[in-house]
């Protein structure tokens, strides 16, 4: 699964670096809980949070079905 996310997440990454930031796959859980660390743009943007639960999450659930949360440490 985590091959699956990484390869999600760099199809999202372009959209984040657009804006000036990125993100870093830091772990996926066996229960299906995605870490993630928000950099540059994104690790001090007020709408991170929004960005990516209803980005980021959105489109992982969708894609990856296992996935059952986002969360940024």
């Amino acid at each position: 699964m985590k091959d699956r996310v990484e390869e999600v997440l760099d199809e999202i990454r372009p959209l984040l670096q657009a804006d000036g930031g990125d993100l870093e796959l830091i772990e996926v859980t066996g229960d299906g809980v995605v870490k993630v660390r928000l950099q540059g743009a994104c690790g001090s943007c007020p709408f991170s949070q929004m960005t990516l639960k209803m980005g980021v999450e959105q489109v992982l659930k969708r894609r990856v079905p296992q996935v059952k949360e986002v969360v940024a440490l």
